[in-house]
């Protein structure tokens, strides 16, 4: 998109005011098309027989009241009523030629192109509605990204992985013809602590010390406890949840964990799912965030877990494909910046100069975006509190190539957990396409190392990982990539950070169920709005069909039971149950050790004091 400066803005505005004279000097006499903004011109000029209404004639033409001319000088203006104020900042904000390019009238506008926005648009146009999709930047995505080119052939540097329970967005998938791919995960996973490397299999730790494995276990069965009282519709309801909500999950691990190590866990844990900090997020907010993914094992999980597979070819395709579906009703380039359903319709205008009127909004972008959008009237107080309190995570995707997948030959699948401060890496997963041809790794750089890593070059970002995994993996092979794909999401002016936004202490309870309000006419979705797998590919198609289906239910096309019908499980990625053996949903934690230890102690001591003395046995 061409650079806008304030100079050529001027420059252009001149030029077209230069034309838009030379016009009307030019202009034949005659009646007008302009109707009721032209007045009679002096008979005995020599200029053209109609001249436009300035505002002030406009205003006396209006009884009681005055005219808002159009926001940007797009047209389709209106007169406001005795007493209503006009619009903010609008002054600054005009075009004095009054030109804009006039775009289309449908049923519904989108706003953003991604999964949430794209599978919502979809189904409108399914149900025979006429749609407008508008998407600020020069791809359709969002927060889905696939990069071609040929030393990768394609890799996904946003979202991309689906597993079990994910049925919406399998459902899209299989119906784009879209396959998925088993991410390898057949040999042994490392565990990389305190600069040593532990094979392993599964992505939990593997633990010999006895009061620590007490620990973890208690840390992951404690935290699907207490989601299991959190409406994943509702989690503002919960029965705790003003108590829960004034914590952060720093203070609830420090509550629940007695071990250094198991804090350190719980700490990445946190830092792998959110990409945020523990002290940063709501403990209310972070339960329910698991528990509407399926638990701590689902979330975190590859096999039978949110990791298990990716699309054949790159998530990229979801959207494309519906894009070569709606054709031209996808728009590319036309960043929203105003939003008037103050008339009969509303008016979506974007920053080129154009305007889209619709019946209905969706805006399927993420909630702090919508703060660089005018609305009118102003949206709710508590919405307009709630988009200035949910930040966005941070994260750099990484991926690293190499001629062949070495770590295989050494019986490892890719798969590596990091704790180490100064690593730069906290949690990888073997990239290499399906058919095993070009062999990759990807981590990713998570949190405060993002913040910290952010300065230095490309180059400096893949020499530290390539060291990184020489040093886990214990082979020199690592140090010589064959090519290297990063994506900073913070940079991302669209997006502001990935995966999703979070929550901070306090602002479930008091704004969250504002989250899904629709306002007026304008309906919200995005992966942010969606209860189950929310922050992930399959909570924007939930979060974007809901929008949809509300839009449907208000028409009258549907009835409100269907807007949250279930969605049936994919027959081609079944979910197997996630299964605790006896001694993880029996084993005490620490502190119930150390009561047990405390009771049966003195019993004992009795019991050795009565038997000495004789009391225990009578002849």
């Amino acid at each position: 998109m061409p650079r806008i400066t304030s100079t050529s803005f001027r420059n252009g505005c001149f030029r077209a005011n230069v034309l838009l004279a030379a016009n009307l000097w030019a202009a034949p006499p005659g009646p007008s098309s302009r109707g009721s903004d032209m007045l009679p011109s002096d008979p005995t000029s020599s200029r053209p027989s109609v001249l436009p209404l300035t505002r002030g004639q406009k205003a006396a033409a209006s009884p009681g009241g005055a005219c808002d001319p159009d926001w940007l000088g797009l047209g389709g203006g209106r007169c406001r009523e005795p007493g209503e104020p006009g619009r903010a900042g609008q002054g600054a904000a005009e075009r004095a030629d009054g030109a804009g390019a006039m775009g289309e009238k449908c049923d519904v506008v989108v706003l953003g192109a991604g999964i949430s926005g794209m599978s919502a648009a979809k189904l409108l146009a399914d149900s025979g509605l006429s749609v407008v999709v508008l998407e600020a930047r020069d791809r359709v995505g969002g927060r889905t990204f696939t990069i071609r080119n040929k030393q990768v052939n394609y890799v996904d540097v946003g979202g991309a992985y689906v597993g079990p329970t994910q049925n919406r967005i399998l459902r899209l998938a299989k119906e784009l013809g879209i396959n998925t791919y088993k991410v390898n995960i057949k040999e042994r996973v490392i565990y990389h602590v305190k600069g040593k490397s532990y094979p392993l299999y599964g992505l939990f730790p593997t633990v010999w010390n006895p009061l620590v494995y007490l620990d973890y276990n208690n840390l992951w069965r404690k935290m699907d406890e207490m989601g299991k009282e959190i409406p994943a519709e509702a989690p503002w309801d919960a029965p705790h949840a003003a108590e829960w909500d004034k914590m952060t999950m720093k203070e609830l691990i420090s509550k629940i964990c007695w071990t250094k190590a198991a804090r350190d866990f719980a700490t990445l844990f946190v830092n792998v799912n959110v990409t945020s900090e523990p002290h940063e997020v709501s403990a209310l907010w972070f339960l329910w965030y698991v528990k509407q993914c399926g638990g701590t094992t689902r979330i975190f999980s590859v096999t039978n877990g949110g990791q298990e597979r990716k699309f054949v070819g790159g998530s990229g395709q979801i959207t494309e494909k519906i894009m070569q579906r709606l054709g031209g009703r996808v728009k590319l380039e036309r960043p929203v910046v105003h939003i008037d359903q103050s008339g009969e319709n509303v008016i979506v205008q974007t920053l080129n100069h154009e305007k889209y009127e619709g019946k209905y909004v969706i805006s399927a972008i993420p909630p702090g975006l919508t703060t660089k959008i005018h609305f009118n009237p102003e949206l709710p107080t508590k919405r307009n509190q709630l988009i200035q309190r949910l930040p966005m995570g941070s994260v750099i995707k990484c991926m690293v190539y190499y001629k062949e997948a070495f770590w295989r030959r050494m019986d490892y699948c890719g798969s590596m957990v990091i704790e180490d401060e100064e690593a730069p890496i906290s949690i990888t997963l073997d990239d290499t396409k399906p058919d095993g041809s070009v062999p990759a790794i990807m981590g990713f750089i998570l949190t405060r190392k993002a913040f910290k890593l952010v300065h230095l070059s490309k180059e400096e970002r893949k020499r530290k990982i390539c060291e990184l995994y020489a040093k886990v993996l214990g082979s020199e092979e690592a140090l010589h990539p064959v090519h290297y794909e990063e994506k900073n999401w913070s940079a991302e002016q669209y997006s502001g950070g990935c995966y999703t936004v979070y929550f901070p202490p306090g602002i479930m309870t008091q704004y969250g169920r504002i989250i899904r309000e629709s306002f007026g006419r304008i309906y919200f979705a995005g992966t942010e709005t969606a209860t189950q797998w929310s922050g992930y590919m399959e909570g924007a198609v939930q979060a974007g069909e809901r929008a949809a289906k509300e839009i449907l239910c208000k028409m009258g096309k549907i009835s409100e039971s269907d807007i949250w019908k279930s969605e049936p499980e994919s027959k081609d990625v079944p979910a197997l149950p996630i299964t605790t053996t006896f001694w993880e949903r029996n084993l005490p934690s620490i502190p119930g050790l150390l009561m047990l230890v405390g009771v049966f102690t003195p019993m004992a001591a009795l019991g050795l004091f009565a038997y000495k003395k004789g009391l225990l046995f009578r002849n």
